[in-house]
């Protein structure tokens, strides 16, 4: 059994329509459900639900401060390589992009380590392209051999890997691994990623399978939105992140939103969320799933990020660089994508408990383990 079982289940246009048929009463009784389900997911995220955003925020605030408390994890994201094999039309790190390529040695690493660990993070997240040849398991196993005395909470962001990988990470000390299918939609998904190891659609689609069955104690998943209609993609998250918390119920999980930001040569968003639609289904994810992680990233501007502390997310990153060596080695070089929210660690610290927040350093401590 895997998640393309399930999701083989399923028609993209049957439930583009579902959600778009969706009526005002649907929306009023899925609202009054104390246990909502994916039923009731699709009734949150469909248009009909738009009057009803008040209410959901006001529900998901409740709900995720009775369930997480008034507090919000930070991390850091270090980006080890830009290196990649993949040609990806909406990412400055496609193979066909003429861009100075770097990966990080031993010694940048530990530059960067050290700026990180000044501003206070203790769980950082490890990202690179997909260049198997040169940003592969064993440069994976140094890198996180480094750095795990320097955190207390590592997790990463990398090309899918295998099963024994991912396995072998787990000893070393990673505790999550993102991984984002980044669009759903089956039929136009090699349009986005026309060469490369990622093409294959159903290999990306069974990686959360593999990360479970490794006993990674945290999976994040997520859609990049832009790509296609964003309701018709979250919901087929929503099942995804359904059937996982089903099958490996000992794992925790996370959804993150990133929406397209200007890169190199990439493509413009065919669909276009604004922010209120992003917050539509932070709420209906929260409203859905009382123990999902939500992470909000710097792609996000000042002002969604401060009002979004309250409506639902669990997780934020701060004063983030999107290129290898970005915090001290190689300002230069180039982004993944731009950031929208360029505020200093400090900053944002500030903003949190200005809110009535308490900023959390770490994820998860080690001891809990046993």
């Amino acid at each position: 059994m895997a998640f393309l079982d399930t999701f083989n289940q399923y028609n993209w246009e049957d439930v583009k329509q579902r959600i778009y048929a969706t009526t005002v009463h649907q929306v009023e009784q899925s609202l009054q459900q104390p246990k909502k389900t994916l039923e009731d997911f699709i009734n949150l995220i469909s248009p009909a639900a738009a009057p009803y955003l008040e209410t959901m925020a006001q529900m998901s605030h409740t709900i995720t401060q009775k369930r997480f408390g008034k507090t919000i994890s930070l991390y850091a994201p270090m980006y080890l390589s830009n290196e990649c094999q993949n040609i990806c039309t909406y990412c400055g790190f496609s193979l066909d992009n003429k861009i100075k390529r770097k990966t990080l040695s031993s010694l940048e690493i530990k530059q960067e380590v050290d700026v990180i660990k000044k501003q206070g993070y203790d769980h950082i997240l490890l990202v690179t392209g997909e260049a198997n040849y040169t940003v592969n398991i064993n440069y994976f196993k140094q890198a996180v051999e480094q750095i795990k005395k320097d955190f207390t909470t590592i997790s990463i962001e990398v090309q899918p890997l295998s099963e024994d990988e991912y396995s072998t990470l787990a000893t070393l000390g990673v505790y999550a691994v993102l991984v984002y299918q980044e669009t759903y939609h089956k039929e136009v998904y090699k349009r986005y990623h026309p060469k490369g190891k990622k093409s294959n659609f159903e290999y990306r689609l069974d990686t959360p399978d593999r990360i479970g069955k490794a006993g990674i104690h945290k999976i994040g998943l997520g859609v990049l939105l832009g790509l296609e209609d964003w309701r018709v993609d979250s919901f087929f998250n929503a099942l995804h992140i359904n059937y996982l918390q089903k099958t490996y119920w000992q794992t925790k999980y996370s959804v993150s939103f990133p929406r397209l930001r200007p890169a190199e040569g990439m493509i413009e968003p065919n669909f276009i969320m604004d922010d209120r639609d992003l917050v539509q289904l932070i709420c209906a994810y929260r409203l859905w799933n009382e123990d999902l992680e939500i992470s909000i990233s710097t792609r996000e501007n000042e002002v969604l990020r401060n009002n979004i502390i309250k409506l639902g997310a669990t997780s934020m990153s701060a004063g983030s660089k999107t290129n290898p060596g970005g915090y001290s080695v190689d300002e230069d070089s180039l982004e993944q994508f731009e950031i929208c929210d360029n505020r200093s660690t400090e900053q944002i610290i500030e903003m949190i408990k200005a809110q009535g927040y308490d900023p959390v350093w770490k994820d998860w401590h080690h001891s809990y383990h046993s």
